[in-house]
Order: structure tokens, then C-alpha cells, then sequence
């Protein structure tokens, strides 16, 4: 049975219909809005390339059914725009602080919740909340000095 639910996705309430609840957010949020921010990385909520906000906190969106979702969301695409990026992917652009890019969404999306908790994080608080995100490139010096250079540090 197809059932439909209201989402507020980067501000917008939108009406999607799945065959499932338990269809996990990130299935929804790409297949069915077209948004590709949040990737699928492992699957399993511990690499966090699907990293969305749900009411301002960091989660993974792949292992969130979306009918545990109760708040609004919002996605790489809605942080900022090409035209006025948030200053997180500025500094990200910055700092060059990406190589092949898969990681990035949950980077910033994990770092934005952190500015939004602490405007003034240190270098080890960076590195903390960083730490369950995984970069296989190896940039992860470039993403905390992104990090800081957003926080005006």
C-alpha cells in the first residue's frame, strides 16, 4: 500500500509517496527529490557521506526509516546556495578541502551542526566530532582547517 507523507525538506513542504515507511530517508531524499547531496557510502550510518539535519541535528540518512522523521530537514542543497554559499563551503573551497568529493556532504553537513552548537570550536573539538566521518582521500587536515577557517579562527 503506497502512503503518502508531508516533508519539509530546505523549507519546502513536499508530498511523497512510498510503498514502505520504514524506506530509509536517503532512498527518499535521492530518488524520489532528486537531491544528491547526501550520499550512499556504506549503509550502514558509519561513514556519514548520507549525513543530513533533521530540526539542526546531524543524522544518518540511511539508516533513519522515514517514518522516524518528525521534523525539518535539511540537505547539503539547502545550506547554502552557488549564488551565497554558507561559509562552510566557501571555506571547504577555500581550503581545497576535497579531492574526490564523496565524503564532503557529511564533512560539512557534520561541521555545520558543530558551528551551530559551538561557533568557536577548537582544533581537537573539530577533530572529535569529525572523527566518525570517513574521508578515503586522505584530506582530512584541509577539512579541519576549512572548519576553523569558518568558524574565523
Amino acid at each position: 500500500m503506497v502512503a503518502t507523507t508531508a516533508l519539509n525538506v530546505n523549507g519546502k513542504t513536499i508530498s511523497v509517496a512510498v510503498n514502505d515507511p520504514d524506506t530509509p530517508l536517503l532512498y527518499v531524499l535521492r530518488n524520489e527529490l532528486g537531491l544528491h547531496g547526501p550520499r550512499f557510502g556504506c549503509g550502514l550510518g558509519q561513514c556519514g557521506a548520507c549525513t543530513v539535519h533533521v530540526d539542526g541535528a546531524p543524522i544518518r540518512s540511511c539508516v533513519t526509516p522515514l517514518s522516524a522523521v518528525k521534523g525539518k530537514i535539511v540537505t547539503l542543497e539547502g545550506l547554502g546556495t552557488s549564488a551565497k554559499p554558507h561559509p562552510l563551503q566557501e571555506a571547504f573551497i577555500q581550503e581545497q578541502a576535497l579531492q574526490c568529493g564523496y565524503c564532503i556532504n557529511g564533512m560539512i553537513m557534520q561541521s555545520a551542526a558543530l558551528l551551530a552548537r559551538n561557533p568557536k570550536p577548537n582544533e581537537g573539538e573539530v577533530k572529535a566530532e569529525l572523527a566518525n566521518n570517513l574521508c578515503r582521500c586522505g584530506t582530512h587536515l584541509r577539512i579541519v582547517r576549512a572548519v576553523l577557517r569558518a568558524a574565523g579562527i
